[in-house]
């Protein structure tokens, strides 16, 4: 990448800041999209990879800087994938963090044991311009299972509910550096920070 700045495809500053301070040691700077007021991207695509890159590329078009994006939601086999990617508005348009959660737990109400299973999914795009025909891309999971009652004050989204494998707690329950370490969206972006390194011929 010749930029060191990039533009990241939110406007959520919570994933700014935790973007921020593990690109930052590398001499990169990244702003939100909505420093250039850009529009959302459609995210009609049937998986991850493919609605990151359209959130990248668009952020990329609309700002004519380097951009990143992610795409991430929650997994439940038994529930055929569900919410998957639309894990944001699993309860409707407009849902909120609580309806997404009674819609799930009301899904699972009868699911026991191994039915309750569950993965966080990460997929992290990073386009050097809007047509940029070699992306860098990564994947990532975070495997737990869903309780049956939301516990803990931190986190958003599904935390509340997602139990973490090899854990008692939720991911709401866990300190924000430690969730950063172990979460789907922290491994995805060590990856890609890997790929930067090597790219830049670093160590």
């Amino acid at each position: 990448m010749k930029s060191t700045e990039f533009v990241l495809a939110s406007g959520n500053r919570g994933k700014l800041q935790e973007i921020s301070d593990m690109l930052g040691p590398l001499g990169l700077v990244v702003h939100p999209q909505s420093d250039w007021s850009v529009p959302e991207a459609e995210e009609v695509a049937p998986t991850f990879i493919e609605n990151a890159l359209a959130k990248a590329r668009n952020a990329a078009r609309y700002t004519g800087l380097a951009s990143l994006a992610d795409d991430s939601g929650l997994v439940v086999p038994s529930l055929n994938g569900e919410p998957g990617i639309y894990s944001a508005r699993y309860a409707g348009a407009g849902a909120d963090d609580r309806s997404n959660i009674n819609k799930l737990l009301a899904a699972l109400e009868q699911h026991t044991g191994t039915e309750r299973r569950a993965y966080f999914y990460c997929a992290m795009v990073l386009v050097s311009m809007a047509d940029d025909p070699a992306p860098l891309m990564t994947t990532a999971r975070w495997h737990g299972r869903i309780l049956r009652s939301p516990r803990g004050e931190g986190g958003f989204g599904y935390d509340p509910v997602f139990a973490v494998r090899g854990s008692q707690c939720s991911a709401a329950e866990l300190e924000p550096e430690h969730k950063h370490r172990i979460s789907h969206r922290g491994q995805a972006l060590r990856e890609l920070v890997a790929q930067l390194r090597e790219q830049a011929g670093t160590c």
